[in-house]
């Protein structure tokens, strides 16, 4: 019997953000998410003025040149007022939290303003079985989801999709 997860309650709403890089200096350059009930947003990040690291093998794997969140990315400002009106009050969930934490606090820091919501790591969503299973899952999934590029939006519904993925196979054994 499968877990009734039509509720949008008990489906987390998670979060990614792609970055310049993976060190003291990088930044987010695109934020995505998905909530509970499947709704979806995306948006890349202009870099603010004193965000000037880059790291190629960033962009190898996101695949976002600088001068693409250069040019199309939205102001901070914006970004944050955005991220805070779509998810005022609600708690997202993050695969790569220590990472997504810190680049969200650059962003609300450059933005001058405190996020209305919370980042918590996925793992807090997870029984320890599921945990073990998690990566094995997320790869047949992404499998599935025959994924063309590597972007946040898409990694959030990825996440969101194992979760689901975990707790079905949970509810049939």
């Amino acid at each position: 019997m499968a877990l009734p997860l039509a509720d949008a309650d008990t489906i987390p709403a998670c979060l990614d953000m792609e970055a310049s890089g993976f060190g003291r200096e990088s930044y987010p350059i695109e934020v995505g998410f998905v909530l509970g009930d499947g709704r979806t947003y995306c948006t890349l990040i202009h870099p603010a003025p004193d965000w000037t690291h880059w790291d190629p093998a960033a962009e190898r794997l996101h695949g976002i040149p600088r001068d693409t969140a250069v040019r199309h990315g939205r102001d901070v400002h914006i970004v944050a007022t955005e991220l805070n009106r779509r998810l005022q009050g609600l708690t997202l969930y993050s695969d790569g939290w220590a990472h997504d934490y810190s680049w969200l606090g650059r962003l609300y820091d450059a933005a001058g303003t405190s996020p209305t919501f919370r980042l918590d790591s996925l793992r807090a969503r997870l029984a320890d079985r599921e945990a073990d299973r998690w990566h094995i899952v997320k790869q047949q999934v992404a499998g599935e989801m025959n994924l063309a590029r590597h972007r946040a939006s898409t990694d959030a519904k990825l996440l969101q999709l194992t979760w689901l993925r975990l707790h079905e196979t949970q509810a049939t054994t």
